[in-house]
């Protein structure tokens, strides 16, 4: 995927591009929704890219992300206050999703919002360990008291024959 086709997938989701808004990408991997989430945020937009393998993330967006290599699973995120949430494809790595959903509810502002983008299945493999269906998706975010998830995006995957989606979640 093309850092193009990531915005195309995410841009929807970013409902309020505000000044100086604050973001954190968990499992940011190479960068590439962390780049396209960089062009779409207001002036004095920030990212903190977090990933726990050193990445080099090829910014296109100099000044806006700073990387941190951490477990964002287990370790604590040295963040607070932040305006979004983005996992693209990293979602699927968490096993108690309800658990992890507390963690970083802590870390987010009363207003903000997340981006999550996932293969719509319930079926695992060695890539997907623990994947989450817009269905379930829905349930999960609903059950931790978010009142609002909405698909933003869909998109065949290149490497399954699943769809992706894209959702934003807020609490209202």
């Amino acid at each position: 995927m093309k850092v193009t086709d990531a915005t195309a997938l995410i841009k929807t989701g970013i409902t309020d591009r505000i000044k100086n808004a604050t973001w954190a990408d968990l499992g940011c991997g190479s960068g590439i929704f962390t780049n396209a989430l960089a062009s779409l945020l207001g002036v004095g937009g920030k990212i903190y890219a977090v990933d726990k393998e050193v990445q080099d993330l090829r910014i296109e967006e100099e000044g806006k992300i700073k990387f941190i290599k951490l477990d964002f699973i287990n370790d604590p995120l040295p963040f607070s206050n932040v305006d979004g949430i983005l996992m693209a494809n990293a979602f699927h790595y968490v096993k108690d999703k309800p658990a992890f959903i507390e963690k970083i509810k802590k870390h987010l502002k009363a207003s903000g919002q997340m981006i999550i983008v996932e293969y719509d299945t319930v079926r695992q493999n060695r890539w997907v360990p623990y994947p989450i269906s817009f269905e379930n998706l829905i349930q999960t975010f609903s059950t931790a008291g978010f009142t609002y998830v909405k698909k933003v995006g869909e998109r065949t995957s290149v490497y399954r024959s699943e769809k992706m989606y894209a959702a934003c979640i807020k609490y209202r």
